[in-house]
């Protein structure tokens, strides 16, 4: 599969980095185990917008365990991680649109890239990559089973888009789960107070 990253000589670091945010994430690994085992993802390609980070990889792993095929554009230019983009790209299975820093145009078009393939499901993260696949590339909508939304802003978008009756797929609305909010306000916020901490000392 094609991709668009910076160096695709970064991918050791960038896998080391994986493998070490993988040890602090045990119940993704445990899925990864199990999809693995029951492949419910096989011949199915996936279109992510996301930021393409450690923690990300994770689930990027997790798909292609599943028999996934993953096309995974940057959801913010200015958190791609661009080791982490060269090791993600540097698996068969995943072709990778992000570099850090891409202007407007590299963007849109990294957007477009992902949607190449035709996907089959689509996880987003602020709603850009369903709504380009809704205003650019229509032809693609009739193979779409789902998507899923990561933001409270995203999924205001795409509430409107379904009360206008244009939203062509079901979308999953990951902010609204009990789970995610139980979990990522608990461990996700002290973890980004501490990284944020270091990042500023």
């Amino acid at each position: 599969m094609s991709s668009d990253v910076l160096d695709p000589g970064l991918a050791g670091a960038g896998q080391a980095r994986i493998d070490w945010a993988q040890r602090s994430m045990p119940v993704l690994a445990a899925l990864t185990g199990t999809v693995a085992g029951q492949l419910p993802f096989r011949g199915l390609t996936v279109a992510a917008c996301l930021h393409v980070t450690a923690e990300t990889a994770g689930l990027v792993r997790l798909l292609t365990a599943g028999g996934g095929r993953v096309a995974l554009a940057a959801s913010n230019p200015l958190s791609t991680q661009d080791d982490i983009a060269a090791a993600l790209a540097a698996d068969p299975q995943v072709s990778v649109y992000a570099r850090y820093g891409a202007d407007g145009a590299a963007y849109d078009d990294h957007l477009h890239r992902a949607l190449d393939d035709g996907p089959d499901l689509v996880i987003d993260d602020g709603g850009d990559l369903m709504n380009t696949l809704h205003a650019d590339r229509p032809d693609l909508l009739p193979r779409v089973r789902g998507g899923c939304e990561a933001t409270p802003t995203g999924v205001a978008r795409l509430r409107r888009m379904a009360a206008a009756g244009s939203l062509a797929f079901p979308v999953v609305a990951a902010h609204a789960s009990a789970t995610r909010r139980i979990i990522d306000h608990t461990y996700g916020t002290a973890q980004s107070v501490m990284d944020g901490i270091m990042r500023a000392t």
